[in-house]
Formats: C-alpha cells, sequence, structure tokens
C-alpha cells in the first residue's frame, strides 16, 4: 500500500496525560507511523463520562502505509502496550484512560465495520473539544 494520511485524535486524563501522548508519538513512529503536523495541546473535560482527571489532547496528521485495519490494530496495541486495559469504544462504557488515539480521518474515505467507522463522527461534528483540535491543526502546519 501507498503513502496514506489520517488524523488522529489523542487523549489522556491519567498520571502525566501531557507525557503520556508524547511517549505515544515515540510508539507510532517506531510503527513507521510518519507525523507530519500537530495541533496544539489542549485540555478538557472528560465528555460522556464523568471524573475529575481533565483530559490533554492533540490532533495529529500522519502518513503511514497502513491500510485502516492495519492501523487500528497497531493504533490498539500502542494502547495496550502503554496500559489502557478497557477499551471502552466497544461498549461505550467511558472510562479514565492512559492514552486513546482515534482515527477521525483516513485518505477521505467512508469505511464502516464493526471495529471502525471513518469518519468519525463524533469527533467531527459532535465534540467541540475534538472541533477545535482539528481546527488547530489546520492553522499550525508544523
Amino acid at each position: 500500500m501507498s503513502h496514506q494520511h489520517a488524523v488522529l485524535l489523542l487523549g489522556s486524563n491519567m498520571g502525566d496525560p501531557k507525557k503520556n501522548i508524547e511517549l505515544s508519538f515515540e510508539k507510532l513512529t517506531s510503527h513507521n507511523i510518519k507525523i507530519l503536523e500537530k495541533s496544539n495541546f489542549l485540555y478538557s473535560e472528560p465528555v460522556e463520562f464523568v471524573s475529575s482527571n481533565i483530559f490533554c489532547n492533540i490532533a495529529l496528521k500522519i502518513e503511514t502505509d497502513l491500510s485502516p485495519i492495519q492501523l487500528l490494530n497497531v493504533l490498539k496495541q500502542i494502547e495496550k502496550n502503554m496500559g489502557r486495559v478497557v477499551d471502552s469504544g466497544l461498549n461505550k462504557n467511558y472510562q479514565d484512560r492512559v492514552i486513546d488515539i482515534d482515527i477521525v480521518t483516513y485518505n477521505n474515505i467512508f469505511f464502516f465495520c464493526n471495529r471502525l467507522e471513518i469518519p468519525h463522527n463524533k469527533h467531527l461534528y459532535e465534540r467541540e473539544f475534538s472541533q477545535l483540535l482539528l481546527k488547530s491543526l489546520v492553522l499550525n502546519k508544523t
């Protein structure tokens, strides 16, 4: 597969959230995922669950040779290796997490299966913090 572009949203609200996200950058690049652009970091309240822990979030534009499912598998493995125990996306039982990495877009395709929905409509249209991150990504071009 040739180079594909995707937008990821990353969030953490356990331990040192910003450091967790920065560590995930290293893990992404170790899987030959190139980070092309980064948004600003944004701190936000939890969405769809209650917690006293604030989230640190960032959006990334990446380049990869992985298919959408292969990319999802790598992201889930990174989450697991960093200590994420429950994949709240599967059962919609959201909770605090060391790291959460979502695929928002992938080459402007539409893709739906039981494990993955592209584009990620909640991030594009429903979650204000996500929309701010995506706008920041477009404006930053780092």
